[in-house]
């Protein structure tokens, strides 16, 4: 009877404070977008009392726990969300898909740039090492722009070394200083500051491609994961989605 009591007290004086577990949100995509999305993410999860956990980097890394979790795929442009619906047939609610922003291609160069490249024409000079990432939201994307400069050949030749996605492409650039230019989404240079400058190319002669996302077959949390996609279409996302490189 003691034992009772004292227990009785303890929980008086003592209360057990349980915190309501939050809903979670599972997102996935390919690396180029994880910045705004995670900005947007932070804001959207404070206000609605629920985490938003966003996972990027190249497929192979989470497509065995998004199988399990995810909410909403995005990718790096439209092929890209199209090429994983085709493999991972109806996993993504196709009516959900919604198109973010556009973003364009730049020539990312060394911080100063030290060779002088002032356009896409300067990538076909001799003494011109280029980095290419020939997969991922980049695939074809330098070829579509030397085209219309007919610069193809050029280029083509100076091309040192390919990857296969972006994060091998950031290793090859860190790891080895010859290379001197990487035509690229200029939004990765707000993430690469420390080690790359910027060389902007013109409307006229600039790629864009979007940025879609979709909510899974799979979801828990559908309505919540729309209203995420809300927030992001907002004057406040697109705000957050221009500040990393976006139009």
């Amino acid at each position: 009877m003691k034992k009772i009591v004292c227990a009785f007290a303890l929980l008086i004086f003592f209360p057990v404070f349980v915190q309501a577990q939050k809903d979670t949100l599972y997102v996935y995509g390919p690396g180029g977008p994880f910045a705004p999305i995670e900005e947007c993410a932070k804001i959207f999860g404070s206000r609605n009392n629920i985490i938003v956990k966003v996972t990027a980097g190249p497929e192979p890394k989470w497509i065995k726990t998004a199988k399990q979790n995810a909410d909403l795929i995005y990718g790096g442009a439209e092929y890209m969300l199209t090429s994983f619906s085709m493999k991972h047939a109806n996993f993504i609610d196709q009516n959900s898909r919604t198109e973010l922003y556009k973003r364009g291609a730049a020539i990312l160069v060394r911080p100063g740039n030290p060779k002088n490249i002032r356009s896409i024409e300067d990538l076909s000079k001799p003494g011109i090492n280029i980095l290419d990432v020939n997969g991922a939201g980049q695939l074809g994307l330098w070829e579509d722009i030397a085209g219309k400069k007919d610069a193809i050949d050029g280029i083509q030749k100076n091309i040192k070394q390919s990857f296969g996605n972006t994060a091998l492409g950031i290793a090859g650039w860190k790891e080895d200083k010859s290379f001197d230019a990487w035509i690229n989404y200029e939004s990765w240079h707000y993430r690469l500051k420390d080690i790359t400058a910027v060389v902007k190319l013109p409307n006229s002669i600039n790629v864009y491609r979007g940025t879609p996302i979709a909510v899974t077959t799979i979801s828990k949390n559908k309505d919540p994961a729309k209203q995420f996609i809300d927030f992001m279409k907002t004057k406040e996302g697109h705000t957050i989605f221009k500040k990393w490189g976006w139009k």
